[in-house]
């Protein structure tokens, strides 16, 4: 039950990432 939570977990840090670097960017 925790594996699957961690890869969300995972996914979202990873799309915040994305969005903060975008951001610098702009």
């Amino acid at each position: 039950m925790s594996k699957p939570l961690q890869k969300v977990l995972v996914a979202n840090r990873g799309e915040i990432a994305v969005r903060i670097i975008r951001a610098c960017k702009d």
